[in-house]
């Protein structure tokens, strides 16, 4: 069995693109080698900034020969149908054979597919995945209709084995494939030929090429961490830059280098992004001061002095570079210190978005909700209102504009500087968070309540202008912020009903949209105190409408009618987002189906513990046979009331019991009825759900004793209504019926 050798040699791939074509290369290549009938043992996809690389063991020499059968028209079918069977059977009206089916005789032909050798194949897979290879952009060079990311220079295909090696005959638009590669651009000595796999791998080693894209990230990290601690430093780890070095270089010359004192009174992590985005370089930090003193850099060749030099030009530079972030840090102090009105008044110059206004009224919005938030999360109101004002200060800074992956951060060093609170200055920093489901989640109050109120304040408005996720489109990233607030509302154990909150801020979209000023804001902001104190939308309309005493604006009908159903298909995103995060938690799908249905399901917290005693409970033999049980009592009293006509949910009576398994289920009903409820009442699912297992053994006795439906009509009825007792019980702890299996 043969080895196969491909490379293709280009003009250097950006280091974005090169892990996803390597990764294109093996799949591309081997699906159509094993379509074609050519198994292999082992694959290897490899890259570098000059070249793809795949090497497969233990391929087949030859396809196996295929032998197929297919049926054709019916005997004495017109020959019009038949000869169109016989040419694409690819066989004539000799090699027909005819067969007794239960519909008739038919014919049937057997087609031999005969076995092509490795190198037919490999060469058609080849040109097939070279033409159509899917980069995310594509050039096409000199007269042929060859694209590639770069101009490709050369292709090496081989087939070798013991006896040795040879070429897989191919020519894609004049480039032909060879056995011969090189190595680096500037250390190599040029074009080499090479037999194997092994041989290919040595010989760019020994012309100063690191094939493998992980050795290359570790010989860099290695020779950093390494130079950082002769210098008691430490590099600032950073996983995504070290794969993107790894992607830049061929043979990687790891060099260290000062920062001009300077700029060493810059925050870390303007020094740290700037390096970074600008010129790929590693920050090393002085873990006595946790200031960022020097950086690394990777070259892609040894030079005579060293890498001087090239440090020399990297510092001159990094010098301009930085003298730019100096200059935006001392500006945005200046603005900072002054109280920052210049960068809060811009903002009411900057759209968020066409239909929701300008982020200064947006900023106003949510400042007001995060107000309301103070008693959730059990914090100063005013210290709340201050910190959800100047959250989005840093965004109108120099430095933001500059680098915005540095918004919040940065807007904690100029709260600091302006002489605001530590919880203000944390609140502007962390009130992003959580950005992903592994980003951490703030525990401070005042940070809480302003991430809530940023991330409700979004959702209402968007779906207020009905501007919703759709499929896997979510332009406005509103899924991840559903899962923040579903995690700032968990992790901090808040109670709280989303759907109040829902009303309120949906009404202040319909303020900011339609109020002028008169009647409606007047009416609408009388609509949000009622919500404030009561919660409900519906009662709230009602309330400031019957008190009203005037001509109501016509938009105030549209209002009463769409805010309650804009809420509820909210609340249903919420609950999809949730079902997606708790099954990540191991609760079943059912599980928080059945909590779902459930009273107070806009509370987060009441609606997990429920699903958390539930899936508990349903772990057990006591609850998996209960709900057995339940569900058989249900199954027989849907049909009777469907039958009778009326509903079996009360009049059960211990006076007509029979049998002593009867009973004794009306005493166990009897005896566990009340705790029951109030552990429901009290949120102590899990002794709700310990009551209820006591009755599985009484409901179990009840149905291998008793006929349910008995003849004697009084008797049935009463064990109906018995039924109906136990799916009363049942259903105060949750929606058993959604409950699978």
């Amino acid at each position: 069995m043969p080895d196969l050798l491909i490379e293709l040699f280009s003009e250097e791939i950006p280091a974005r693109m090169q892990a996803k074509a390597a990764d294109d290369l093996r799949k591309r290549v081997t699906d159509g080698l094993v379509e074609a009938g050519l198994t292999y043992a082992g694959a290897q996809a490899f890259s570098t900034p000059r070249r793809l690389t795949l090497a497969l063991e233990g391929l087949l020499a030859e396809s196996p020969t295929v032998r197929e059968e297919r049926k054709g028209p019916k005997v004495g079918a017109p020959d019009k149908a038949i000869e169109g069977f016989l040419r694409g059977a690819g066989v004539s009206r000799d090699d027909l054979e005819e067969r007794e089916t239960p519909k008739g005789a038919v014919y049937f032909a057997t087609i031999t597919k005969p076995g092509r050798a490795a190198e037919e194949i490999v060469a058609e897979v080849l040109e097939d995945t070279v033409r159509n290879f899917p980069w995310p952009k594509s050039m096409r060079w000199g007269a042929g209709s060859l694209r590639w990311v770069r101009p490709l220079h050369s292709i090496l295909c081989i087939l070798s084995n013991e006896a040795g090696a040879s070429v897989v005959p191919l020519d894609i638009d004049g480039i032909k494939a060879g056995d011969t590669t090189e190595g680096h651009r500037f250390m190599g000595t040029g074009r080499f030929a090479v037999a194997s796999f092994e041989d290919y791998e040595a010989k760019l080693k020994r012309d100063k090429v690191i094939l493998s894209a992980d050795e290359r990230a570790e010989h860099i990290w290695n020779d950093a961490t390494n130079m950082a601690f002769a210098q008691g430093m430490e590099i600032v780890e950073d996983q995504g830059l070290l794969k993107e070095v790894a992607g830049l270089v061929e043979w990687p010359v790891v060099l260290m280098g000062d920062i001009a004192e300077d700029f060493l009174g810059l925050p870390p992590e303007v020094l740290q992004t700037s390096m970074k985005e600008h010129q790929k370089f590693f920050s090393v930090k002085n873990p006595k001061t946790g200031r960022i003193e020097k950086f690394v850099t990777v070259a892609n060749r040894e030079t005579a002095d060293h890498g001087a030099t090239i440090l020399a030009g990297n510092q001159k530079v990094l010098f301009a570079r930085l003298s730019d972030a100096k200059f935006f840090w001392e500006n945005d102090l200046r603005v900072a210190k002054a109280g920052a009105a210049p960068w809060l008044e811009s903002l009411g110059n900057v759209t968020f978005h066409n239909k929701l206004g300008t982020q200064g009224a947006r900023i106003e919005r949510f400042a007001g909700l995060a107000r309301e938030l103070a008693e959730v999360v059990g914090a100063d109101a005013d210290v709340i209102e201050q910190a959800a004002k100047f959250a989005k200060a840093d965004l109108s800074s120099e430095m933001v504009y500059e680098f915005p992956e540095l918004q919040g951060l940065m807007g904690r060093y100029y709260a600091e500087a302006a002489g605001l609170s530590a919880e203000v200055a944390a609140a502007a920093e962390e009130h992003y968070s959580p950005l992903g489901p592994s980003d951490d989640v703030p525990t401070a109050p005042v940070s809480v309540a302003v991430a809530l109120a940023d991330k409700l304040d979004t959702l209402t408005g968007f779906w207020a202008i009905d501007e919703k996720p759709t499929g896997s489109k979510d332009p406005f990233a509103l899924r991840r912020a559903a899962l923040g607030v579903i995690r700032l509302v968990l992790e901090n154990d808040l109670r709280m009903n989303l759907d109040k909150y829902f009303d309120m801020q949906l009404l202040r979209h319909e303020i900011a949209q339609n109020g002028d000023g008169g009647v409606a804001e007047a009416l609408m902001e009388d609509m949000e105190r009622e919500i404030a104190d009561h919660g409900v939308f519906g009662a709230a309309v009602r309330t400031v409408l019957d008190a009203f005493d005037g001509d109501l604006p016509e938009h105030i009908e549209e209002i009463k009618q769409s805010v309650p159903d804009t809420s509820r298909d909210l609340l249903g995103f919420f609950h999809d987002r949730l079902k997606v995060h708790l099954r990540d938690e191991g609760i079943r799908h059912d599980v928080i189906d059945a909590c779902l249905e459930m009273p107070g399901n806009d509370d987060l917290v009441l609606l997990v513990k429920r699903a958390e005693a539930l899936g508990a409970f349903l772990g057990t033999e006591d609850g998996e046979n209960l709900v057995q049980g339940f569900k058989r009592a249900n199954n027989i009293l849907t049909q009777a009331e469907e039958k009778d006509g009326v509903e079996y949910s009360f009049g059960a009576d211990v006076k007509y019991a029979e049998d002593d398994s009867e009973t004794a289920l009306f005493e166990a009903l009897a005896a566990q009825e009340g705790p029951i409820a109030a552990a429901i009442e009290a949120e102590d699912f899990a002794a709700a759900m310990a009551g209820m297992a006591t009755l599985r053994a009484p409901i179990d006795a009840f149905f291998e004793a008793v006929q349910v439906n008995a003849e004697n009509e009084i008797v049935r009825r009463n064990r109906l209504n018995l039924l109906g007792q136990i799916r009363k019980i049942c259903l105060g702890v949750a929606d058993l019926t959604r409950i699978e299996g």
